[in-house]
């Protein structure tokens, strides 16, 4: 079945807000496509979209859609404005977050490919998601405390 959708009516059921400080409609979801993700993510000014982290299997491209601020990513932190993009090829170890240190929102076309068995790696607190899992990992022992959420 094909869906025609308008950015601007995405239905409730596929638009997150984590803690008012970002939000990601799942455009992609929403459409029905299997294989690859696009959202759309809308930072408020003082906040994160993620924290710093990598894909072991899932490959990742973002397009600044409004805003400029900064892009943390491979080890470096880079300023990003609207019309920027860059790619993340997946397995590379190469981390990234945005930060939203400004006074407007920022918002992230996030368009990526959906792969069974990715984890995800946060460099700075050595963690480990298996996201299909539902497991967290600290070196070689499981956290029960650890949350992916960055601007808790």
């Amino acid at each position: 079945m094909i869906n025609i959708l308008n950015i601007n009516s995405i239905p409730n059921e596929y638009v997150i807000d984590f803690l008012g400080k970002a939000n990601t409609s799942y455009l992609g979801k929403a459409a029905g496509s299997e294989k690859i993700y696009i959202n759309v993510d809308k930072i408020a000014p003082d906040s994160k979209s993620a924290k710093y982290h990598s894909h072991t299997k899932q490959e990742e491209f973002f397009l600044i859609i409004n805003g400029s601020r900064i892009i943390r990513i491979d080890g470096e932190e880079y300023l990003i404005k609207k019309g920027d993009f860059v790619s993340k090829p997946a397995g590379k170890g190469i981390a990234h977050k945005f930060i939203n240190n400004g006074d407007e929102t920022l918002e992230i076309l996030d368009i990526g490919t959906k792969e069974k068995g990715d984890i995800a790696y946060y460099p700075d607190e050595d963690v480990y998601y298996l996201s299909e899992q539902d497991l967290v990992f600290n070196g070689n022992s499981k956290l029960h405390e650890w949350d992916s959420e960055p601007n808790k």
